[in-house]
């Protein structure tokens, strides 16, 4: 199987994060459905804790998740896809949750996303890693925040060592110590070349 970065956009750029719960909402989201749950989401939610013990997911999980970012009308993924169309079963069941649940909370009808989501191939290390810092300097680069440790919408805070929940498995994919990936991404100077180098991978 393959790496690939997923991106998916809302509706003519319509703001569908638009407060913290949304943002943890998606998150948790990423994380339940990546192992190929018997049920929905929303569902599960609704279990009381003991049955929530009980288990909910298949023998095969769909994807393993390297690096994401959740913006206020976006989503990038860097996804491990662990069986075949395991990333197209995997975006069907998120983007649909997530549609449901936005909807409900604002009294919408209709599709939320903008057509289907798009990925591309990852061909090397190289790339993986630079495509990692892209994706989580991404609230930087369109000025939300001025470092990316203060979004705490991507798996950067845990690429660094401040976050202890750990929704992404980057081995055997990346080895770099948190130290290094931090000033990796600190050292904006080469950032440009970079671009170049993944230039087909950005999808924006």
């Amino acid at each position: 199987m393959s790496i690939y970065h997923v991106f998916t956009k809302s509706i003519a750029g319509f703001k569908i994060f638009c407060e913290d719960k949304d943002y943890k909402r998606i998150i948790e989201m990423l994380v339940y459905y990546k192992d190929n749950p018997f049920i929905k989401f929303s569902d599960y939610k609704k279990l009381k804790f003991k049955k929530k013990q009980a288990p909910i997911i298949k023998t095969s999980p769909l994807v393993q998740i390297l690096a994401y970012c959740i913006m206020p009308t976006h989503i990038h993924l860097v996804l491990y896809e662990k069986q075949e169309k395991g990333i197209s079963e995997y975006m069907r069941r998120l983007l649909n949750s997530y549609t449901r649940y936005f909807n409900e909370k604002v009294k919408r009808k209709g599709p939320l996303w903008q057509s289907r989501f798009k990925k591309v191939l990852v061909d090397s290390d190289e790339q993986l890693l630079h495509l990692t810092r892209y994706v989580h300097l991404n609230p930087v680069s369109v000025g939300i925040i001025e470092s990316p440790e203060k979004w705490w919408y991507s798996s950067y805070r845990e690429y660094i060592g401040l976050e202890r929940r750990r929704i992404c498995e980057i081995e055997p994919f990346l080895e770099i110590s948190e130290k290094e990936y931090k000033k990796f991404v600190e050292e904006r100077k080469d950032y440009q070349k970079s671009l170049e180098l993944i230039k087909h991978l950005i999808l924006e």
